[in-house]
């Protein structure tokens, strides 16, 4: 048993942040924006921790490269989603990260439906726009919890995040279109 979860603590540091998922959004709606800030903060100290336990003791394993990216988008989208409905992202913004990652991952359904190997790396623009996300949620929910003043530097993190959002969701599109026309072009030389 103990083996079991010393060779699985870099997943189950994961399902942790998974679970955080449901009460990070209680805590929005319920205008506790100071407990969701420091959740929020712990579940990127366990991104972190995990991605690191598993590079370092050689415990990655193949559950944990579709479970660690789900727990991430899962807990980033939700908290979106949360703090556009209770009015403290803009609905414009929510919308456009939420669709971006929908498309992204019906892109990648589709493909693999298609190719039968998902092979897809994080562009550059990406993480930039993960960053950017991240910074955003974690300084819309820290200046409601804290009653800080930030107006200003949310407009500027959420133009930049929107622009990263847009150029990201593109790049994605234009990578999948390459790859789907790839496909054709061998399928036809088989032919």
């Amino acid at each position: 048993m103990t083996y079991f979860f010393a060779r699985n603590l870099p997943n189950i540091i994961t399902l942790l942040r998974l679970a955080a998922v449901p009460l990070t959004i209680w805590l929005i709606m319920e205008n506790m924006l100071l407990y969701a800030f420091w959740l929020f903060v712990a579940a990127g100290v366990s991104d972190a921790l995990d991605g690191f336990i598993a590079k370092r003791f050689g415990m990655e394993t193949e559950l944990g490269k579709y479970l660690d990216p789900l727990a991430d988008k899962a807990l980033l989208v939700t908290i979106y989603i949360s703090l556009g409905y209770e009015g403290y992202m803009a609905n414009w913004l929510v919308i456009l990260v939420v669709f971006r990652d929908i498309a992204i991952v019906g892109g990648a359904l589709l493909l693999e439906t298609i190719t039968h190997s998902l092979t897809m790396r994080p562009l550059m623009v990406s993480k930039v726009n993960t960053v950017l996300q991240i910074v955003l949620a974690a300084v819309v929910l820290a200046n409601a919890g804290y009653g800080l003043a930030l107006e200003t530097t949310i407009d500027t993190l959420m133009i930049l995040t929107a622009f990263t959002t847009v150029v990201s969701g593109f790049s994605y599109a234009g990578t999948c279109i390459r790859r789907g026309n790839q496909l054709e072009r061998s399928n036809e030389r088989e032919q």
